[in-house]
């Protein structure tokens, strides 16, 4: 894990933008400072200018109060002394309001920026990233991992530089008054140290710890919800409910351990602090029986004591806040830092158009060393014409399709396209040439209208109709009760399998990119359905390079291309008549679909 101080010096880089505003708090901060150092005098002239006889001890205090009040009553001055402690206090309680406001609006600036940019940076990442990580998790670090860099800020920046600045004048004004207690006083500072470090590493481990669990609880949560359906329908309710039980009751076992640790330290920085305090009471009430000091004197020192006292503390939970903070920055940096295997080439270009010629050239590829899925696949595809992948469960299909739009990147090999190393092609422009529709059509959770256009959002209402009247899928949007503005709830709860289908469809129409990709667009279809399905395919499919992946071998049968898969090669490749008179692997693969031949 990163030091901390690596974190907070990367974490200073999302504050840059608002120096200004923190120029302007922290010298308000310090006016505050100087008011809080100003709190106890007034109560200082009470007592020995006003209280106590006028004799050598306090000769000096009464002749300040005379000169500044002259022959004015007691209980007047008083009154005015008062009158005073109540305006020092009013004018420390708003400036350190006005400081507070806007280091809390600077943090939560910096939280925004580094939210925005974590979650950015997840989306850039390839796919081989999401598929290693739990959706919750990389959710959770943006949403609450991500606060962490308002502790960093708030406390400590803030709380820092203001323990820091009041501990040090406080220590100058002790000092002036009565070195002895002072240096007594601060006898207990190489402890609360100690503390502060020993408490302070297992803070940050338990911290740690409680993250991940709580990010267990959200993936668990999340999964249960999002299953609903099928956990009602296998009737796995209680064992749902209990696996989130023991879930969450580690995190609590987490979050006990963390408080019973902070409660311990607070206990033993508390009673330094009472050891210090009584130490100092006792020396100087003795100092006070000897008139070495006033006791005027001792009582603003006593309220100076705690001055210096409430920093150290402040200190003292700023360390261990920072430490909890540690964790959920480490997190989230962990991702920034994670690189992209999948990036645009140096010299990568953008293009505008493409004529649709792809190519596969040795193409070998695994999710990791010890899996291949793809072996030395090698298939040319020329512009307008339409490939179809079979295979068996396993072959490898899916993944070379995904390879194609630069979801991942083969190991060994290249993609051309136009005889252009794709990954000499931005990422972005590349897919802006590709249309998808996949065996499960995700939608969001919008409008019939917005999932279209989801691929052109500039797009007009004209040309979106167009495209759902193409995808046969305007009737059915009409017929619901707001039309192209209905919802379709959570991943599109709201329609049918097929109606999803078709918006996919309607968005791929849209979209009008002159390479096709289609996942197993029938396969959870019934026989009606997918034959009025595959009717629309078709029509999509005219004019555009379109490369297909079905396991129902009848809907390609009589495509241009049928490349056969077998445990990650080609095995064969040729029209569906030609390959059925090898009567090799895809004649077999035809005849158990029951197709009578």
């Amino acid at each position: 894990m990163p030091t901390f101080m690596s974190l907070y010096r990367r974490t200073l880089a999302y504050f840059r933008p608002f120096l200004g505003p923190t120029v302007f708090a922290t010298f308000l901060s310090l006016v505050t400072i100087g008011l809080n150092l100003l709190k106890p005098l007034p109560f200082k002239y009470i007592v020995d200018g006003v209280f106590s006889p006028p004799d050598a001890e306090h000769f000096s205090a009464h002749q300040q109060v005379q000169a500044w009040f002259g022959s004015a009553s007691p209980q007047a001055i008083v009154l005015v002394l008062a009158g005073i402690m109540v305006l020092i206090h009013l004018a420390a309680g708003v400036t350190n309001l006005f400081t507070n406001v806007i280091f809390v609006r600077v943090g939560l600036q910096a939280l925004l920026r580094l939210r925005t940019e974590l979650y950015a940076y997840l989306q850039s990442l390839p796919l081989k990233f999401h598929d290693s990580r739990r959706s919750a998790d990389s959710s959770f670090r943006v949403a609450y991992d991500s606060q962490a860099i308002q502790t960093v800020y708030n406390k400590g920046f803030t709380n820092i530089f203001q323990s820091v600045v009041t501990l040090v004048s406080t220590f100058v004004v002790m000092v002036s008054i009565d070195w002895k207690l002072t240096l007594l006083s601060f006898c207990i500072v190489p402890f609360i140290v100690w503390a502060i470090r020993y408490y302070g590493l297992r803070i940050r481990q338990e911290s740690t710890v409680i993250q991940e669990r709580e990010s267990a609880v959200l993936t668990t949560a999340q999964e249960g919800l999002s299953s609903v359906r099928m956990i009602h329908a296998f009737g796995r309710e209680e064992y749902e409910v209990d696996q989130f039980r023991r879930s969450a009751h580690k995190s609590l076992e987490a979050n006990m351990k963390l408080t019973g640790t902070s409660m311990n330290s607070a206990l033993v920085v508390g009673t330094l602090m009472a050891i210090g305090t009584a130490a100092m009471y006792c020396l100087g009430s003795l100092h006070v029986l000897d008139q070495k000091i006033t006791l005027g004197t001792l009582l603003v020192f006593a309220s100076y004591l705690t001055m210096l006292y409430a920093p150290l503390e402040q200190l003292t939970y700023t360390a261990w806040a920072l430490e909890g903070a540690h964790a959920g920055l480490a997190r989230c940096f962990e991702v920034l830092d994670r690189e992209d295997d999948v990036k645009d080439a140096p010299d990568a270009v953008a293009i505008e158009s493409t004529q649709g010629a792809l190519r596969l050239e040795g193409i070998r590829f695994g999710y990791d060393d010890r899996r291949v899925i793809l072996k030395d696949v090698n298939v040319e595809i020329a512009p307008g014409e339409t490939v179809a992948f079979v295979g068996g469960t396993g072959a490898g299909k899916s993944t070379l399709l995904s390879l194609v739009p630069r979801f991942y990147d083969p190991d060994e090999g290249r993609v051309l396209l136009d005889g252009r190393d794709i990954r000499t092609i931005t990422k972005r422009s590349l897919r802006n040439q590709i249309s998808m529709v996949l065996q499960d059509t995700l939608l969001f959770s919008t409008t019939i209208r917005e999932n279209i256009a989801y691929g052109r959002p500039d797009a007009t209402d004209e040309e979106i109709i167009e495209a759902a009247k193409k995808a046969q899928a305007h009737d059915f949007i009409m017929a619901m009760p707001d039309g192209y503005r209905s919802q379709v709830g959570e991943r599109g709860s709201h329609l049918s399998v097929g109606q999803r289908q078709r918006i996919g469809i309607a968005r791929a129409f849209l979209k009008n990119a002159p390479i096709l990709l289609l996942d197993e667009p029938t396969s959870a279809l019934d026989p009606t359905t997918e034959a009025a399905i595959m009717e629309t395919i078709k029509e999509l499919m005219k004019g555009r390079t379109t490369l297909i992946i079905t396991h129902r071998i009848a809907t390609v049968h009589g495509v241009n291309k049928i490349v056969v898969l077998k445990n990650g090669a080609v095995v064969e490749q040729g029209s569906g008549p030609g390959l059925l008179a090898k009567n090799g692997y895809y004649a077999e693969l035809y005849r158990s679909a029951n197709l009578g031949l």
